[in-house]
């Protein structure tokens, strides 16, 4: 036991789709569920159900004060893992070993009443979390104060908008102190001033010595906050170490041979992205001109739309940020938009990079769409023009590019 504050075995949990909720208030349910029974007991599913496993033979130990990222496409058994741990669902099969107070960051403002105020709604909701009443008058201010609402503390919040619900909720799931925090993607809530302080919140967290596992989709946030990072695929655990090596890993998710990224979903949001360097195997020499092409789908016409990408680090530290707003040309209907972005000079030191896209709908602040680690590319040397040479330590960050719709 010692310095071990979880121990997860071989943990696995299955679903039943389509499975429904057993009823026999007639003959006719009692002979259907009969029937279900003899199909199972002959090792053949019923009509319609089938099974999945969300989660398979995941084992990791976690030391006291450590603080584990764990990152991983949609379904890839994150939210499953951090359920298991936290008792809310039991394994199919395997055991975890908790050692310490846990505290759940699963699913912010589970437990919030809409009738009830502001100042209600958090002595409920830190009681459901385990918080004491002395607990929750000793950091009662501090909870106000982070989630700014002082002056609607006494107002029900069912008259609260979505954004200063959101920030009470957080507010009191951040100021609770557990040996053991899970965290599942609370950090995504709010406005961009918001999700900053959220962040320096989970930064001082992680520097008092308590033990975290956090799940994110923001894999700067996973850089900054963790040296240890767990990749997850189909359920199961293929990688678990470094923090930059997991996301280098992570990195040739979703890319063809070919560096390109491929969407699954063809509704809405980025179908395509490439690069297109120098050399092939995504190897581009440095100070040649750079291209990166995107094909987008908007399955109703927007009505101001927003895109824009950042050219990021193996550490997932943004290095250069372009951006495409316009209302008119690309924007001016539904269907799928070609879009050519080329950087002529582009200042990237010898190093990996990827992309990280964004798109949005300006007018009415939807976001469609955020990618990560996408078309990963390798810039190496070459000889350097005289125009490219610059004092050690200087940096840009602002690029001039042209923009062409295809």
């Amino acid at each position: 036991m010692g310095d071990v504050a979880i121990r997860a075995l071989g943990l696995s949990k299955q679903y039943r789709i389509g499975a429904r909720e057993r009823r026999q208030t007639t003959l006719r349910d009692q002979l259907a569920h009969g029937a279900v029974g003899f199909f199972r007991r002959n090792g053949r599913p019923a009509a319609g159900e089938d099974t999945i496993w969300a989660l398979k033979d995941v084992s990791i130990e976690v030391k006291k004060g450590e603080v584990v990222g764990i990152i991983g496409r949609n379904g890839a058994g994150k939210s499953t893992l951090l359920r298991i741990l936290s008792r809310i669902t039991e394994p199919t099969e395997g055991r975890a070993e908790i050692y310490g107070r846990v505290g759940s960051l699963l699913e912010v403002g589970t437990g919030f009443h809409p009738e009830l105020t502001g100042r209600e709604n958090i002595y409920l909701n830190g009681a459901i979390l385990g918080m004491t009443k002395t607990e929750i008058n000793r950091k009662f201010d501090d909870i106000v104060a982070f989630a700014e609402i002082e002056k609607f503390i006494h107002t029900p919040v069912k008259h609260y908008s979505s954004g200063m619900y959101v920030r009470l909720a957080f507010a009191v799931a951040a100021h609770h102190e557990p040996e053991i925090l899970l965290v599942d993607e609370v950090l995504a809530v709010g406005d961009a001033a918001f999700q900053k302080k959220c962040l320096g919140k989970m930064g001082d967290v992680a520097e008092e010595g308590r033990t975290v596992l956090f799940v994110s989709h923001n894999l700067q946030v996973i850089s900054t906050l963790t040296k240890r990072t767990l990749l997850l695929d189909n359920g199961r655990s293929i990688f678990d170490g470094q923090t930059y090596a997991a996301l280098a890993q992570y990195r040739h998710f979703w890319h063809s041979s070919e560096g390109e990224y491929l969407s699954p979903n063809a509704s809405t949001g980025i179908l395509r992205a490439r690069v297109i360097t120098s050399e092939p195997n995504q190897i581009h020499r440095f100070g040649h001109p750079l291209t990166f092409e995107f094909e987008i789908a908007f399955q109703r016409k927007p009505r101001s739309g927003a895109f824009s990408f950042q050219i990021v680090d193996h550490q997932m530290r943004p290095i250069v940020h372009l951006w495409l707003f316009d209302s008119d040309r690309p924007w001016s209907h539904a269907g799928t938009i070609r879009l050519r972005c080329l950087l002529s000079k582009p200042k990237l030191y010898l190093g990996q990079y990827s992309l990280v896209t964004h798109l949005s709908d300006r007018a009415s602040q939807e976001k469609h769409e955020t990618l990560e680690g996408i078309c990963p590319f390798e810039i190496v040397m070459d000889a350097i023009p005289r125009e490219y040479e610059w004092r050690p330590g200087t940096c840009t960050y602002l690029e001039e590019a042209t923009w062409a719709v295809m």
